[in-house]
């Protein structure tokens, strides 16, 4: 029983690498593609939130502000189809909101690193501060290629991880294909 749980394990972390080198590889062969494979995905689960929300607001044992969960619903609901049909111009929206937040990041970080309650080393702070801002920046200047960088950085992520799924996958497997050296001081193997 043993061996197979090691086998199939192995087997699986093998399929997962796979996926994620095949995902990284299209990803950074097909940036736009993926962003806009993405930004639709999210629409789609974004559609399925508005719904449930909707439905949540209009059933009788809900607790809470039906308002609230109605309105949301409704906005969810809006956004999702704004992501469906027009999924470039969502994507660019989307890298805006992350560049202004990542701006935001880094000015606080700037404001942490010259405050007395800091956990982290100053100067750690202010280079994180100045990655944020600089890539917050780069966002907000050009949608567009902060879309396609996302999109490449994703499918590197992806590819670096499945690599490493796979290795350790086939390590795996190696470690337990053959049986460990008996240790000849040990009694129960003598």
């Amino acid at each position: 029983m043993d061996r197979e749980q090691f086998t199939s394990s192995w087997k699986m972390l093998v399929v997962r690498g796979a996926i994620g080198i095949v995902f990284g590889i299209l990803a950074i062969v097909w940036p736009l593609e993926t962003a806009t494979a993405l930004v639709l995905l999210w629409g789609f689960w974004v559609l399925l939130e508005g719904i449930s929300l909707l439905v949540e607001a209009f059933q009788s044992k809900t607790q809470g502000s039906r308002l609230g969960r109605a309105v949301l619903g409704v906005i969810a609901v809006i956004v999702a189809f704004f992501a469906i049909f027009s999924p470039g111009v969502t994507a660019e929206a989307l890298t805006w909101i992350v560049g202004i937040w990542l701006i935001i990041r880094g000015l606080f970080e700037i404001f942490t690193a010259f405050s007395n309650y800091r956990l982290t080393p100053r100067w750690l702070l202010l280079v994180g501060a100045a990655f944020s801002i600089l890539l917050g920046v780069f966002f907000v200047a050009n949608p567009g290629r902060g879309v396609v960088g996302i999109a490449v950085w994703l499918g590197l992520i992806a590819l670096c991880w499945g690599v490493v799924f796979v290795v350790m996958g086939f390590l795996q497997r190696r470690e337990h294909a053959w049986p460990a050296p008996a240790d000849p001081a040990d009694p129960a193997t003598a």
